[in-house]
């Protein structure tokens, strides 16, 4: 059964698709069925540039624990960063 969770978040930053690299400019992200990864459900996330077509995508499904881990890694490097005087305060 689909959960229909899904959240959009503007972002700034850079992928890359098949193309080469471009301007993301959105997040989406669900918690759904995926289409490649061998689970019932996944957290899925697809950053995007809606301006540029369906080729500016980056597409990326987890399990619940892999995203979980992802989260708190990220914000353990960001609180490195910022610790270490490389984030602007």
């Amino acid at each position: 059964m689909c959960t229909m969770i899904v959240e959009k978040v503007k972002i700034e930053g850079s992928g890359k698709g098949v193309n080469g690299w471009f301007k993301l400019n959105q997040a989406n992200i669900s918690y759904d069925h995926p289409f490649d990864a061998p689970y019932e459900h996944a957290l899925n996330i697809d950053f995007v540039n809606e301006a540029q077509g369906v080729g500016a995508r980056v597409a990326v499904e987890l399990s619940e624990q892999a995203a979980r881990e992802l989260v708190k890694t990220i914000l353990e490097v960001l609180d490195q960063a910022e610790a270490g005087g490389h984030l602007p305060k």
